[in-house]
């Protein structure tokens, strides 16, 4: 492979911030929720890198194969890996994470028949390199006007990501994306050159809070202290694990072992410990092939502690990432946390945000 960049480069990143960006020339897009993805494309050599710089290339045939069918001959383009779920018992089309996850598998013959059964989108989002020609220098409206002309023909499923520059229209975007299993929006400064590895876009999610079980902890790798507290709700009279909470600084993990002490007894019929997957509850597990070689055994804590946690989304019925520790709730039932607390987003077409500006102006 001879590009003007070669893997392995590392995506440029996007900051958090806690409202929108404004200012002249700054443009607005979905955040997708999927795999970060750099493609590289000299003939027909493709390789797909992750954000991390693995490669991705084995796990995504068909993505390869409309590589070479779509992408100009000679490119670097950077973008997403999504999957779209359209047979959803709650309504569709929309992003599906856990199909996503479940296509990194180390069997060629499962890896082709995933292929075909949870195909891979790519949406393309900015151009790092057009035959001989390194772009990562010039501002960012340059590169998407030429990711525009190298991409005008594309068809699905490979995309290119809508962008507005109008506020009223991004704000409207974060409203009714998230339905579609989009994660917020991502802000781009028109002047904004590619930077590998930097934190210079930024990123707006959605935040929310909700009271939760506090029913089991994991240890900490770096001694006796909690590492994660295991959360759960009510759905009935079954207890779902729902997620963790586990960004703590060292001398508060010691104090929550503290605070979790009182719990730790008699917990002979704790909800998970007698749990049954097949009755469609969650519990905790074990060992995955996600989790690699990390113990993921856990301490049952009688479920009496009530913890308020922020989170960004809910994947199925569990959060989608790892819920921030607010504080406790004393004043709180625990068989009172239930699914019903929490903010669901209305249903969305991921069809209709792909195909660009579908919000309505209502």
């Amino acid at each position: 492979m001879q590009l003007p960049i070669n893997p392995p480069v590392e995506p440029m990143l996007a900051k958090s911030v806690a409202e929108l960006p404004t200012g002249a020339g700054m443009t607005y897009e979905p955040k997708w929720d999927g795999y970060r993805c750099i493609v590289f494309r000299d003939g027909d050599e493709v390789e797909l890198a992750s954000r991390g710089g693995k490669t991705l290339t084995r796990y995504f045939p068909e993505v390869i194969e409309q590589v070479r069918r779509q992408l100009p001959a000679r490119c670097v383009v950077d973008g997403e890996l999504i999957v779209i779920r359209r047979d959803g018992p709650d309504g569709g089309p929309r992003l599906d994470f856990d199909l996503l996850g479940q296509r990194i598998h180390p069997a060629a013959s499962r890896v082709s028949m995933l292929a075909e059964k949870t195909p891979a989108d790519f949406v393309a989002f900015d151009l790092l390199a057009y035959g001989d020609e390194a772009l990562l220098d010039q501002p960012y409206h340059r590169r998407r006007e030429r990711l525009l002309a190298a991409l005008a023909d594309v068809v699905p499923p490979v995309h290119v990501t809508p962008v507005t520059a109008d506020e009223a229209t991004a704000r409207r975007w974060f409203e009714i994306f998230e339905g579609a299993g989009l994660d917020g929006l991502i802000a781009k400064p028109a002047d904004l050159p590619y930077d590998p590895g930097k934190r210079l876009m930024f990123k707006v999610k959605h935040t929310r809070t909700a009271d939760v079980v506090v029913a089991g902890f994991r240890w900490h790798k770096s001694g006796p202290v909690v590492g994660s507290l295991l959360l759960g709700l009510y759905e009935g009279d079954l207890l779902h694990h729902v997620g963790v909470s586990a960004s703590f600084t060292a001398a508060r993990r010691a104090e929550l072992l503290d605070e979790l002490a009182p719990y730790r007894g008699d917990v002979a019929g704790h909800p998970w410990i007698h749990g049954d997957h097949t009755s469609g509850q969650r519990i905790p597990g074990g060992l995955s092939r996600w989790s690699g070689t990390k113990n993921l055994e856990w301490e049952p804590l009688r479920p009496e502690l009530v913890v308020e946690v922020g989170y960004d989304a809910m994947e199925g019925d569990r959060f989608r990432h790892t819920a921030r520790f607010i504080r406790w709730r004393p004043d709180r039932d625990p068989r009172s946390c239930e699914y019903a607390q929490l903010d669901r987003p209305v249903r969305f077409d991921v069809d209709q945000v792909l195909a660009g500006d579908p919000a309505p102006t209502a």
